[in-house]
Parts: structure tokens; C-alpha cells; sequence
């Protein structure tokens, strides 16, 4: 490419000079550049999108909201917030049941002291990955992992030693205690939820979360260690509270949908 034909492409969509007129005229490649350039020019101009009801009323939504809100809360409040919810709720039933002492599970000290553990990490890890931001993907792996590693080592770390009040009374009974301790922390973490997109695996890592808040209760209150009962009485609530928690969440408003 010569001077002349970067003066050319220079002078694009103006009148030509004499000389670089001259030279475009003789030029092949110049030819071809000034040609495409007009025939670009005669293209009619492209209408802007026509407006909407819909998008109107979108646009001055979003427009309200960020005058009232023009920050964005830190999501680690709400997290935090719920966490103490846990707490408050966990601790009260402990002192609520345990009057009479607040561990009567007649396992081992080892598996309570285990199983514990991997119930309150379960507890605070659905509770983050249900308020969380996402970022590269839910982590169905570790809310599937945690849940079977709970449900495995409830069910074969019992004592096999039975309580005085009968199979079914006892079943009923941790099964009513656990769901009844479970309405305010599931209640708070679905009102939490909302605020976000609808996605299946935070609702149920949520479910998780607030149900084990009373298992841990029962976990160290219940003295009967036999398998069907904590099958009936201890596992098969906690896990249906997070289906409970899926469904619920699947069906309520969301009032953003912020990433």
C-alpha cells in the first residue's frame, strides 16, 4: 500500500482532492475501497428498536429500585443473620429438651463428638451455599456428599440400645420435635431466598441447613439409638424437610432477580 492509498483511506466519506481522486481512479485497490464505502453509505440506516409497555415498565422499575437502593447490601449479612437464627433456635432446644442433661445419646463419645461436627458443618455449609453468590456453578457435589455422609453415619453409629417409650411413641415424638424446631429456621432461610433466583440446589442445600438445626438437637438429646428409629424418627424428616424446602421455595414469588 502506497502513501497515496492511506491518504485515500484517510479521506474516506469526504470529497477526494484532486490528486488522490487522480490516484483512486487509477488505482485498483483504491477503486475497490471507495466503491465498498459508498455502497456502505447508501445502505438505509437501521430504525432503533421500538419501545414496549413491557419494556417501559422494566426499565422504570429498575430505575426506582436503584434510586432506592443504589448499593447493593453485602449478601454475608443475610448469611450472618441467619447463622445466629440457628443458633438462637439450636440452643434453645437444647436447654429446652436437656433439663435433665443436655447429651443423653447413649453412642460413643467419638461418634457424637463426630457426627455432631459433620452436622453443624453441614449447617453452616448449606446456609453459605444457599445465600452465597454464585460464581462457577452450584456445588451439587458437596451438598449431595455432606448429606450422605450425615445419613450414614446416623444411621450406623447408633448405640442399638432402645428407649423406654415404645418404637412408635418415640418415633413420633423426636419426628414432631424436629419438625416443629425446624418452621423458624426454614421459615427465615425461604424468606432469604426470594431475594434471589429461584435455583434448586440452594433451596435444598437450605433445607439442609434449617433441618439440621434440630437434628443436631435430637442428635444429642435422643437416647434411643436403635436403626429404625433413627431412620423414621431422626433421618427420614430431615431429609424430607428438604424437599419440603424445594418445593416451597419452587412455588414463592421472587422479589429480585440480581445476580
Amino acid at each position: 500500500m502506497t502513501p497515496e492509498c492511506e491518504r485515500v483511506m484517510d479521506s474516506l466519506g469526504q470529497p477526494l482532492p484532486p490528486e488522490l481522486a487522480a490516484h483512486a481512479a487509477s488505482c485498483e485497490d483504491c477503486r475497490a475501497l471507495t466503491s465498498g464505502f459508498g455502497a456502505l453509505e447508501a445502505l438505509p440506516p437501521v430504525a432503533p428498536p421500538k419501545s414496549t409497555p413491557g419494556l417501559e415498565a422494566a426499565r422504570a422499575r429498575t430505575l426506582e429500585e436503584l434510586a432506592t437502593q443504589p448499593v447493593a447490601k453485602p449478601w454475608w449479612r443475610e448469611l450472618l443473620a441467619l447463622l445466629v437464627a440457628y443458633l438462637v433456635v439450636m440452643v434453645g432446644g437444647l436447654f429446652t429438651l436437656g433439663r435433665s442433661g443436655l447429651v443423653a445419646n447413649t453412642a460413643s463419645p467419638a461418634v457424637i463428638a463426630v457426627l455432631a461436627l459433620l452436622i453443624l458443618a453441614l449447617v453452616g455449609g448449606g446456609a453459605y451455599i444457599s445465600l452465597a453468590p454464585a460464581r462457577r456453578g452450584l456445588p451439587w457435589a458437596w451438598v449431595a456428599g455432606g448429606a450422605a455422609m450425615v445419613s450414614l453415619l446416623l444411621v450406623v453409629g447408633g448405640s442399638g440400645i432402645a428407649s423406654a417409650r415404645g418404637f412408635l411413641a418415640g418415633v413420633m415424638g423426636c419426628l414432631t420435635t424436629e419438625v416443629v424446631l425446624s418452621i423458624p429456621p426454614l421459615a427465615l432461610a425461604l424468606v432469604l431466598l426470594c431475594r434471589s433466583a429461584f435455583q434448586p440446589v440452594r433451596a435444598i442445600a437450605a433445607g439442609l441447613s434449617a433441618g439440621g438445626v434440630s437434628l443436631f438437637v435430637l442428635h444429642l438429646h435422643c437416647a434411643d439409638g436403635t436403626t429404625g428409629h433413627l431412620m423414621l424418627g431422626h433421618l427420614v424428616p430431615w431429609l424430607l424437610l428438604a424437599g419440603v424446602a424445594l418445593f416451597l421455595r419452587a412455588r414463592l414469588p421472587t422479589r429480585s432477580y440480581a445476580p
